[in-house]
């Protein structure tokens, strides 16, 4: 069987671009739908792996939290233990003492954790902890004991500090 002049293997008709029309827009509104549907896909895909990459660098980073406070209770029980030493204490065993702390500082530095400087400051409440007010000669809200010391961990609060603030002159 051969096609006619008038046939086209296409449609079977002449002229037939009318039942090729609405086929062809439904196939193009569906290839047009999967485009949005991968653009949308990859999008989410990216998103997931920029935030993969930081959730695994604040892993690296603030992983070890529990542990870094567990050492700051030591450094705290170092500096109590070297402020109640006796003058009587031999002078060797009180600079090892301090060499030991000052050696626990160091690491702790060197993994991220900084002291929060309070003395003289004004009281932050997001660093600090008031436990207590006292008149002084310094204006109101300044901090003017510190009981214990505050740390951060890469700019994260660790362990805010506990502090006396002043209530002012009286």
């Amino acid at each position: 069987m051969s096609v006619s002049s008038t046939e086209t293997p296409e449609n079977g008709t002449e002229g037939g671009s009318a039942p090729l029309d609405p086929r062809i827009a439904e196939l193009e509104a569906l290839v047009k739908e999967k485009e949005t549907k991968y653009l949308y896909l990859y999008a989410d895909f990216e998103n997931f792996k920029k935030r993969s990459i930081k959730e695994r660098s604040d892993l690296i980073k603030f992983g070890w939290e529990p542990v870094a406070r567990e050492l700051l209770l030591v450094v705290d029980n170092f500096e109590r233990a070297l402020e109640h030493m006796p003058e009587s204490t031999d002078k060797n065993l009180a600079a090892g003492l301090r060499m030991v702390r000052d050696q626990f500082k160091a690491a702790l530095a060197k993994q991220g954790v900084q002291r929060v400087d309070s003395l003289n400051q004004v009281f932050d409440p997001n660093l600090h902890e008031a436990v207590a007010q006292e008149p002084s000669d310094q204006p109101a809200g300044t901090i003017v004991k510190e009981q214990a010391s505050g740390y951060t961990l890469h700019g994260r609060l660790l362990r805010p500090a506990q502090v006396v603030v002043s209530g002012g002159n009286v």
